[in-house]
């Protein structure tokens, strides 16, 4: 298993509609096998680190038949495919019949395939694991009924969307503590020994298939959730977290592996702590949709070691399109922000493209969706400036701003560098809709002295400033809404 960078660039893939697509344009069908060698160049030549394969599991018929029979998700379904039909709905990856490849996408053998041609251009492979809950015709329901929260008959009849019968027992549903439950999943057990032995079984087989695994929903296994959320039905807590006897067993075979957790509640520093590489930065998404400049630059005012286990995005499967969420502009800013920070970094197939529709994980394929160019040129502009910061020997540090009594518009920016050598970045955003002034105080005294140009590689322009006023007094900056500067510093 190969080293991963200290801040790897991911791009998540929803495997099952891109084969799909791909095997439309071939005139065939695909798998993952029998992907062109183009298009793993063209991942590759995009400068990402991994792919994360996001639904290659073998989905549940069971759940495709629960999901068909709830109206509010075939509503969603109709909304995001108009003219969708029965057959699209190919289940959730969400809920998992067997951790084997799907035989629609190959088996393990065409994901074995995959791997090795990912890996002869650089690029690790990232899978799912859905801790929290499988399928209802998963084989441990058979052979292994302890594993799961079980409950009674008067709770059936009680609450019958929440728990199930499956073969004369009574299961719960999945759930977090604070929404209804998933009427498709049933529930494991995090506090059974059994179960977390199963578990470990079942990641370290995985680890022999990928480089990395994203934990769905991964604070929902910690002792205090789970009990909070199952009570007297879980049992006794067990002496240890979940998390913490889980990972360091299928690490001890496999140490690069990566453990990637969807995490929020503000549980981002506990996972880490329970031993995960890196946790979803939803604070982050948060603040960029609804937020100030001033509490981004708070947030990004954290400890440097919790920031570079954090996992920046401005989309996923499960938030809306960026181009949908964002105006234009201010989806470049959002960009430039979480794309330039310590930390692991995502895009999601589509985003770059410019698609609008987010894609219920259920369906096969989505609607057809014109690309924006220009939007693809930003994309490829900023993929292609990245390569050029050493994201992992360089040196990260926040700027601080100042600005005028009469013009506090600087609380509106947040700016940084990035420092390897004499090679230094610098990245100013504001993150508001309104023109923004303000100072940027580089904090490097390696500039002073001397002038420096500075290159903008998105509008090929050159400004020549002096370092001793970028360190004392600081940079002059002036930005129009969600306007930003990403500066190279040449000698």
């Amino acid at each position: 298993m190969r080293k991963w960078r200290q801040n790897p660039i991911i791009y998540e893939i929803n495997t099952w509609v891109w084969l799909a697509e791909l095997s439309r344009k071939a005139g065939r069908p695909l798998t993952l096998a029998s992907v062109p060698d183009t298009q793993w160049d063209r991942i590759a030549s995009l400068g990402f680190d991994a792919v994360w394969l996001m639904g290659v599991w073998q989905r549940s018929p069971a759940g495709i038949g629960i999901s068909m029979a709830n109206e509010s998700l075939c509503a969603d379904f109709k909304k995001a495919l108009p003219d969708f039909r029965e057959h699209d709905n190919v289940g959730s990856p969400y809920c998992v019949r067997s951790y084997t490849v799907d035989a629609h996408l190959g088996g393990n053998e065409a994901l074995s395939k995959a791997r090795t041609q990912l890996a002869r251009r650089g690029l690790q492979l990232i899978l799912d694991f859905v801790p929290n809950h499988v399928a209802p015709d998963h084989a441990w329901l058979k052979t292994h009924p302890e594993y799961f929260i079980q409950a009674s008959r008067d709770d059936l009849e009680n609450d019958p969307r929440a728990f199930a019968s499956i073969a004369g027992r009574v299961y719960a549903c999945g759930r977090d503590p604070y929404f209804p439950a998933w009427p498709d999943v049933i529930q494991v057990n995090a506090f059974n020994d059994g179960l977390r032995s199963a578990v470990i079984e079942t990641l370290s087989t995985i680890a022999g298939q990928c480089d990395g695994i994203r934990c769905d929903m991964a604070m929902l296994l910690t002792s205090a959730v789970f009990e909070k959320t199952w009570s007297s039905l879980a049992g006794s807590r067990p002496p240890e977290e979940y998390w913490r006897e889980i990972i360091p067993e299928v690490k001890r075979k496999y140490p690069e592996f990566r453990f990637i957790a969807e995490v929020y509640w503000d549980m981002e520093w506990e996972l880490q702590q329970q031993g995960f590489d890196y946790c979803y930065d939803k604070r982050l998404y948060d603040r960029l949709e609804h937020g100030s400049g001033e509490s981004i630059h708070l947030h990004l005012d954290a400890d440097l070691a919790y920031q570079h286990k954090l996992l920046r995005f401005i989309e996923n499967h499960d938030e809306p399109r960026a181009a949908a969420a964002f105006s234009p502009q201010k989806h470049r800013a959002a960009a430039i922000t979480a794309l330039t920070l310590p930390g692991a970094r995502l895009i999601h197939e589509g985003q770059m493209e410019g698609r609008t529709i987010r894609l219920p994980v259920f369906l096969a394929r989505r609607p057809a969706e014109p690309p924006d160019p220009e939007l693809q040129n930003f994309y490829r502009t900023l993929l292609t400036a990245l390569r050029d910061i050493d994201f992992d020997q360089g040196d990260w540090r926040i700027c601080e701003l100042s600005g005028w009594p009469d013009n506090p518009s600087h609380l509106n920016l947040v700016a940084w560098c990035w420092k390897a050598g004499r090679t230094l970045h610098l990245i100013a955003v504001n993150l508001s809709g309104d023109f923004s002034q303000g100072l940027v105080h580089v904090p490097v005294d390696d500039l002073r002295g001397r002038s420096w140009r500075l290159h903008d590689p998105f509008s090929n322009a050159l400004y020549e400033r002096d370092g001793d006023e970028m360190c004392g007094s600081g940079l002059y900056v002036d930005l129009a809404p969600w306007g930003f500067h990403y500066l190279k510093l040449l000698e």
